[in-house]
């Protein structure tokens, strides 16, 4: 993809977040925080009893790469297994929103990802505590 393409997909996201609002009644709702710049977002994350991701969706506010990264990487993360999901590599982001652009803004690139990292290693401690999803949601 060419910067003009990249730069298109990050506004468009910006401006028309793909997953955004809460979910009722999540297995987990998870906040970041970007304490350099103050960007915030809190994702909810909606899984079935076999582990795959049936809806993710965040609320937040900061600067474009922050948002417009919650909102693409949420859409490639739904409908994968919590596993998948925690073991997505974090150059993932440079795929998705361009080297340069991670590295001269890594917190905010990278504040949707290890947001929604957090909520499934959550997940994942409650199933190896032998809960079922929806039982002792982490807030």
């Amino acid at each position: 993809m060419n910067h003009d393409e990249l730069m298109e997909l990050i506004v468009e996201h910006y401006k028309h977040p793909g997953n955004r609002g809460a979910i009722e009644n999540a297995s987990a709702v998870q906040k970041g925080r970007n304490s350099g710049c103050g960007d915030e977002i809190t994702v909810y994350v909606d899984v079935g009893d076999n582990g795959v991701v049936r809806r993710l969706s965040f609320e937040g506010v900061g600067c474009m790469v922050s948002q417009a990264g919650a909102s693409i990487i949420l859409e490639k993360a739904e409908g994968k297994t919590l596993s998948e999901i925690e073991h997505m590599p974090s150059g993932i982001m440079s795929d998705i929103l361009g080297k340069r652009l991670v590295a001269m803004r890594h917190g905010c690139a990278h504040l949707g990802l290890n947001t929604l990292k957090l909520a499934v290693g959550k997940l994942l401690s409650r199933d190896a505590r032998g809960l079922k999803h929806g039982e002792a949601r982490g807030e």
